[in-house]
């Protein structure tokens, strides 16, 4: 079984939302979302400190919104307004950071299945 696994994905057209879900079995501080689009780089775009901090790329400021239910083991993310650029696969990732080195630019070791966002007309 995976650590991670992203769910809550489908097609949408844009100015539409989705709401992702991603159920984690481990107990991982820092808590992200990235998203992986054909011929693109792995983007970071969203993440959660256990204090609750969040962040964002600047391409999702404002639309998206990261959560998460440490009851459930379960983490969020939102998203609202999207548009044909937020076509990718969405994974959920986790890794061991402190509030410091919680940033959407890290590398998250922990991850597993993603899901497949398509926005389009």
């Amino acid at each position: 079984t995976q650590d991670l696994e992203a769910s809550g994905g489908g097609s949408v057209q844009p100015g539409g939302s989705l709401k992702l879900s991603c159920m984690v079995s481990r107990d991982l501080p820092c808590m992200s979302w990235f998203r992986l689009a054909p011929g693109k780089s792995r983007e970071g775009i969203a993440v959660i400190g256990a204090d609750g901090v969040e962040g964002y790329a600047d391409s999702v400021k404002g639309r998206f919104t990261i959560s998460r239910d440490n009851a459930k083991n379960s983490l969020y993310l939102q998203m609202n307004d999207l548009k044909a650029e937020d076509t990718a696969m969405y994974y959920c990732g986790g890794a061991y950071f402190g509030a410091a080195a919680c940033r959407v630019e890290n590398y998250f070791s922990y991850w597993g299945q993603g899901t497949q966002v398509t926005v389009s007309s």
